[in-house]
Order: C-alpha cells, then sequence, then structure tokens
C-alpha cells in the first residue's frame, strides 16, 4: 500500500507507433512493473512519413491498451522533455532491440538530459519474443501479403490490410 504522500512514478513512452506492435505493447506492460503510469506519446514527426494518420495511430492505440487507468494515451510535437514535464515524468520509457538501437538512443538520451537533467531515461530491453519486430519490419510484411500473426493485435493486422488493399488501387 503507497502512503499518502507517495509520489506518483511517470514514464513517458514515445514513438511514432506505426503501427503498434506487440512488441510496443509488451513493454507497456513490463513498464507497468516499474511506474505507476505510462504516458504513451504518439509523436508527430514530420521528418517521418507514416502509414496511417495521426488520429488512426491513437485511435489503434486506444483499442489495443483498452480502459487501463495507469496508462494515458497522447499526443505529441516538439520537445519530448517538455511533455514529459507537463506530466510530472521521472522518466523517458525506450525499448532496445540491438546494439544498433543504443547508439541512436543513447544520443537521445544525452540531448535530453542536457535538456531536462532531472527526468532519466530508461532503457528496456525489447523481450525475445519481439526483438526482430518493428513497426517499418509489420508493414513491409503487410505490404507483400506476408503473415503477421503474433506481430500484432488482430485489430491492428486488419487496419493494415485494409491500407494496403487501398493503396493498391
Amino acid at each position: 500500500m503507497q502512503s499518502p504522500n507517495h509520489t506518483p512514478r511517470i514514464a513517458v513512452y514515445p514513438g511514432t507507433f506505426d503501427p503498434v506492435t506487440n512488441g510496443h505493447l509488451d513493454l507497456v506492460d513490463r513498464a507497468l512493473k516499474l511506474f505507476d503510469k505510462v504516458v504513451i506519446a504518439i509523436g508527430i514527426n514530420p521528418v517521418k512519413e507514416s502509414l496511417f494518420t495521426l488520429e488512426e495511430r491513437l485511435e489503434m492505440v486506444r483499442e489495443t491498451i483498452g480502459t487501463n487507468g495507469r496508462v494515458e494515451i497522447t499526443s505529441f510535437d516538439g520537445l519530448l522533455v517538455d511533455l514529459a514535464a507537463r506530466y510530472g515524468a521521472c522518466a523517458i520509457l525506450r525499448g532496445l532491440r540491438a546494439v544498433s538501437d543504443f547508439d541512436y538512443e543513447l544520443q537521445r538520451a544525452l540531448m535530453n538530459r542536457k535538456l531536462s537533467p532531472d527526468i532519466e531515461t530508461v532503457f528496456l530491453m525489447t523481450g525475445f519474443r519481439w526483438i526482430y519486430i518493428s513497426s517499418t519490419i509489420v508493414k513491409e510484411a503487410a505490404r507483400f501479403g506476408g503473415s503477421l500473426d503474433g506481430l500484432v493485435p488482430p485489430l491492428v493486422e486488419e487496419r493494415l490490410r485494409k491500407a494496403f488493399r487501398e493503396s493498391d488501387r
């Protein structure tokens, strides 16, 4: 039982989630063992071309997460540390699949630390089941009719299949 003076430990989990995968969901489940609340922050990245609109990505994440009072879903543009500060977060959550992820994520974590020294970056290793999954690989498999069984929630698979059927027209 938490004391009445307990400050909730909040982590912000940023990404484009284009689309959300079972690897993302696994990371959220595991983060909830460490944090009182996880804020899934879907970034607006003008450099990245997304398959799904921001609204579609928000909807897919909301539908796959369901009603969990310890998870909040939002979108953002601008500095991640500013969003984390608005939520009173103590941490930014990032998943690592391979050494190549670490180099990129370390650079981002160091910049975030420079911008906001009070917010830690927490790296969680992706579960072995999901180590090869990325949104990019999932989209490529879907584009060419490959099996997505176990890679994404059924709702997301349905949306991917529909998106690629419509793009073939």
